[in-house]
C-alpha cells in the first residue's frame, strides 16, 4: 500500500511547482480564489444535468470518474495554495468550523439553534 503525503507535503509540492515556473506573482489571493471558483464550476458541470440517482453512481463510469477525480484535485490544489498564501491552516480551520457547527446545529432533541430556512 502506498503511503499518502500529508497536507504540508502537498502544499510544499504545489509551492515548488509554482516557483519552478515563476508563477508566484500570479498566485495572489484574488487570482487563486478565481481559479478555485472556476475549478469548482468545472466539477459542478459534470453533475449539472444528472438525476440524483445518476449523480450517486457517477464514479461507476471510469471516464467520468477520472474527470471527477481530476476536478476534485484541481479544487483542492487551489484551495491549498490559497491557504498557503493567506497563512491559513486548513485542517485547523475545518476543525474550528466543525466545533462552531456542533454548537449551532446540535443533534435533534438536545436543544439549541436550528438552521435558518
Amino acid at each position: 500500500m502506498t503511503e499518502h503525503p500529508d497536507l504540508a507535503a502537498l502544499q510544499r509540492r504545489l509551492a515548488e511547482f509554482a516557483a519552478a515556473r515563476n508563477w508566484q506573482p500570479y498566485h495572489t489571493p484574488k487570482n487563486l480564489v478565481a481559479a478555485l471558483s472556476v475549478e469548482a464550476s468545472e466539477l459542478v458541470e459534470i453533475f449539472q444535468w444528472l438525476t440524483p440517482e445518476e449523480s450517486a453512481r457517477v464514479m461507476d463510469d471510469p471516464g467520468t470518474a477520472h474527470r471527477v477525480t481530476d476536478e476534485v484535485a484541481d479544487v483542492l490544489a487551489y484551495l491549498l495554495q490559497l491557504c498557503e498564501v493567506l497563512g491559513i491552516d486548513p485542517l485547523a480551520a475545518l476543525d474550528a468550523k466543525i466545533d462552531r457547527n456542533e454548537h449551532r446545529f446540535p443533534v435533534p432533541g438536545t436543544g439549541g439553534q436550528q438552521p435558518d430556512s
